[in-house]
């Protein structure tokens, strides 16, 4: 999940984004399906960097990538056991192409890769291969789909609402410990967001409110489930944005679960944050939404 596009604001005609950013993923809640248990001795965290380029080809086409950085932990609190790994993440690779923008509505679909960049052979320190989720990378080719709706209101022109649908549909890494075949669950995630702009001190605040569903399927072992793995979550994600200087944006957000239902019994997130800085090119500055 440290690896999902974050995604960049719409861009127009021969415009660049380039936004840098820091992720923490904390998992520190047990459930059994929807049920949380009351142990708190399992903690799981993520740290990761994350890099997006954007360039507007058109005023339509669009093309991004985002670059990774993770380090993973998993500690059990009770004998202090840690099992971790750092490195290079998978890159994404992503196409945009704005079908409609008209009568304040703008529709846009698109897809891409994620490319096998991170490692996915990492050992601990007695010599034993990781498991396939503690890896930077997945040894897999993934393909990603997405669409994106938004819409803009005559009497509030700064506020937008919008809906963004994106799936993942993984590939195999046919050289998980040497012998196996492994597969993440197929992933779908929908958002629902509402952004406006404020002035406060004669600077412009961007503010977003999102709701996230996050639905995934099994992992697979040659092709057969793999008990606890998969599930669906609601997160509450409210993020703000302030521009530093003239082409300087910097952003900040929080992801909180609100329902969570997985397979078997799991680690689930408790909370996530993300801090960031977004360049972009002068003339984009009164087009752009904030990193979302």
């Amino acid at each position: 999940d440290a690896q999902e596009s974050r995604g960049l604001g719409d861009v127009y005609k021969r415009q660049m984004q380039i936004g840098v950013s820091y992720d923490y993923n904390n998992l520190n809640t047990l459930n059994e399906g929807s049920k949380e248990l009351d142990d708190r001795n399992r903690l799981r965290v993520t740290h990761s960097v994350l890099v997006n380029f954007g360039y507007s080809i058109t005023n339509n086409l669009s093309v991004e990538a985002l670059l990774t950085w993770v380090n993973q932990r998993r500690r059990i609190l009770t004998n202090n056991a840690l099992s971790q790994s750092s490195g290079i993440g998978d890159a994404i690779l992503l196409t945009r192409y704005r079908l409609l923008d008209k009568n304040n509505w703008t529709f846009s679909v698109g897809g891409g890769v994620k490319l096998p960049t991170g490692a996915a052979d990492k050992k601990n320190d007695l010599g034993i291969t990781l498991n396939a989720d503690l890896q930077p990378g997945s040894n897999a080719l993934d393909a990603i789909f997405l669409t994106s709706v938004s819409k803009q209101f005559n009497f509030r022109k700064s506020l937008t609402f919008s809906t963004r649908l994106t799936y993942r549909k993984t590939g195999v890494n046919n050289e998980y410990q040497k012998v196996n075949k492994y597969k993440f669950g197929n992933e779908t995630q929908f958002f629902i967001s509402a952004a406006d702009q404020f002035l406060i001190f004669n600077q412009i605040l961007n503010s977003s409110l999102t709701l996230k569903y996050r639905h995934v399927l099994n992992d697979e072992i040659n092709s057969k489930d793999i008990s606890n793995t998969g599930g669906q979550w609601f997160f509450f994600n409210p993020s703000v944005s302030l521009n530093l200087m003239e082409n300087v944006r910097f952003s900040s957000s929080v992801e909180l679960p609100i329902y969570s239902k997985v397979e078997g019994i799991q680690l689930t997130p408790t909370y996530r944050f993300n801090v960031g800085c977004l360049l972009y090119t002068s003339d984009a500055a009164d087009d752009l939404l904030c990193v979302d």
